[in-house]
């Protein structure tokens, strides 16, 4: 005899796997690594702190 199945479990299980994987891929596609926001921190703060010193008081 075969096992019941509840079709509406069966579903959400399949929407939720189907929307980390895309979600998975969004964040790959859009997302920016950690080093990578880092750099850009350090950048952007380097820039300030060159205008500041010469800024003419």
């Amino acid at each position: 005899m075969a096992d019941v199945v509840n079709l509406n479990q069966y579903r959400k299980r399949r929407r939720r796997r189907d929307g980390d994987q895309a979600a998975a891929a969004n964040r790959v596609r859009h997302g920016r690594s950690k080093a990578e926001r880092e750099r850009l921190r350090r950048e952007n703060d380097k820039a300030a702190k060159d205008l500041d010193n010469k800024r003419l008081d």
